[in-house]
């Protein structure tokens, strides 16, 4: 039309240059964004506290030995878990109760019979990607226990963990875990579930059923189903309640694992 010159011979609209042009669709926010987004929100709600999760490198102590898993457990080796080479060991460490961490590894106490191993400094200095984020639970769980009086706490996290798994379609080396903890006195397992039914209420799943489960490192552990009316989707996941001794007090907490 230029290269002719027809244009001349055109009627054109005249050209508003005071009206708004159409807002392209883009910045949207990444599926799993919106996702931890949405339980965030729920847990905050439910007058749930967020753990700070921002540290991706932790010790062997509060990942493994603070959790009391035994420092020959596969889960620790170089094919579960990444080791960091620079700095490859941590040095700062509460040692009062390190030591009754070793003391429970190695001999027994707090109605445990321990490992019966020689529980090394080494193994609990070495530096990895934090497998989970209950390393986040302990290190809370430590603080509250230093206060003089006890205060009922409700926390929870989600965050990323990395395990040196087999990369294919349905495995990264680093997936989202959400954490819950309740801490207070006379927590029953019916009060963990009241929890997890107003959780998944609040995102509109109804019909759910737990089953008791069997998990080598919690009892009593138990599994929870989920159905979608016009689908078979079903979610499934591990919850238990622990008890931690941290110095001279027991705190009895809720913890969920998805």
């Amino acid at each position: 039309m230029i290269a002719s010159g027809s244009w001349k011979e055109k009627k054109f609209k005249s050209y508003n240059f005071n009206a708004l042009g159409v807002m392209p669709e883009c910045g949207h926010l990444h599926p799993l964004m919106k996702v931890r987004t949405q339980f965030r929100q729920i847990f905050l709600e439910m007058g749930f506290t967020e753990m700070p999760t921002n540290n991706f490198i932790e010790s062997s102590f509060w990942n493994f030995d603070a959790l009391f898993q035994p420092q020959q457990h596969p889960a620790r080796d170089q094919h579960d878990t990444f080791f960091l080479q620079d700095p490859a060991i941590a040095t700062e460490f509460p040692m009062d109760y390190l030591e009754r961490v070793k003391k429970v590894h190695s001999e027994g106490g707090y109605g445990s019979q321990g490992y019966k191993y020689d529980w090394s400094i080494l193994e609990a200095q070495k530096n990895i990607l934090r497998t989970h984020t209950t390393a986040v639970s302990a290190r809370m769980l430590y603080k509250l226990a230093q206060q003089k009086e006890f205060t009922p706490v409700k926390y929870f996290s989600i965050d990323r963990v990395f395990r040196n798994e087999t990369l294919d379609a349905t495995h990264l080396a680093e997936f989202h875990q959400i954490e819950g903890v309740m801490a207070d006195r006379g927590l029953t397992l019916g009060h963990l579930m009241g929890v997890l039914k107003e959780f998944f209420h609040k995102l509109g799943i109804t019909k759910l059923r737990f089953k008791p489960a069997y998990n080598p490192y919690t009892e009593p552990s138990m599994e929870v189903f989920s159905y979608h009316e016009g689908g078979c989707s079903a979610y499934r996941g591990t919850f238990n309640p622990s008890t931690y001794q941290v110095g001279s007090k027991t705190l009895f907490a809720h913890k969920a694992d998805t």
